[in-house]
């Protein structure tokens, strides 16, 4: 199931409106934006790098970014009352959602995963999310003991009145990964004016209980 465009439009807002920002007064030092070497050379949906054939659907249970020292539980996400993504609690400052209803990370098609930028204590999760690079790794473990092991293809950001619902939540011939948080312009009035995106396909498998 892939949530309906205008459902997925709340996730602007929803995974982070800069608490950190406004209640330090540090307004002028916002999260590492990506700069545009790590956008989409010749644009979504061609594949430089070989693929990983997809797994069979398993929940995931931990995401890893060793480039940004990202190691998080991850729990289930789905659409709140207004049709967007849910997202999870603001006072967890390590965790990361997975959009349950959609495809699981390995498996064939587009999977979703979101979390804040930041709280009223400071920075979360996803905070540096804009600094990755292409050809990083994230690193998602499965319930089924397998880590599913992707390379980022490009890190994207959006204002979120131009946010390209299709580009990042269509669907895929091969096992797809977004890692999604807020960014873009920030204000002390309005928070965070859009997102990151980072994309990513699978390239290799590690059985359980290897590193």
């Amino acid at each position: 199931m892939t949530p309906k465009n205008k459902g997925w439009g709340g996730i602007a807002v929803a995974v982070g409106v800069g608490l950190w920002l406004v209640h330090s007064g540090s307004h002028d030092v916002t999260p590492p934006m990506p700069s545009a070497a790590e956008a989409f050379a010749a644009g979504p949906g061609v594949h430089t790098d070989a693929a990983a054939d997809p797994l069979a659907p398993s929940v995931p249970v931990r995401l890893r970014i060793p480039e940004i020292r990202v190691d998080a539980p991850v729990m289930g996400l789905g659409l709140g009352r207004g049709g967007s993504l849910e997202v999870p609690p603001a006072g967890d400052r390590n965790l990361a959602g997975w959009y349950e209803d959609g495809t699981s990370p390995g498996a064939k098609g587009t999977a979703i995963m979101a979390g804040h930028v930041d709280n009223a204590r400071g920075p979360s999760v996803f905070y540096s999310l804009g600094a990755l690079k292409k050809g990083h790794r994230i690193e998602v473990t499965r319930r089924d003991g397998r880590t599913a092991v992707f390379t980022i293809d490009a890190i994207e950001v959006y204002e979120a009145d131009t946010f390209p619902d299709e580009k990042v939540y269509g669907p895929s011939d091969r096992a797809e990964l977004r890692v999604i948080t807020c960014g873009g312009g920030f204000t002390r009035k309005t928070g965070y004016q859009g997102n990151v995106v980072a994309y990513g396909h699978l390239i290799g498998v590690r059985p359980s209980g290897r590193a």
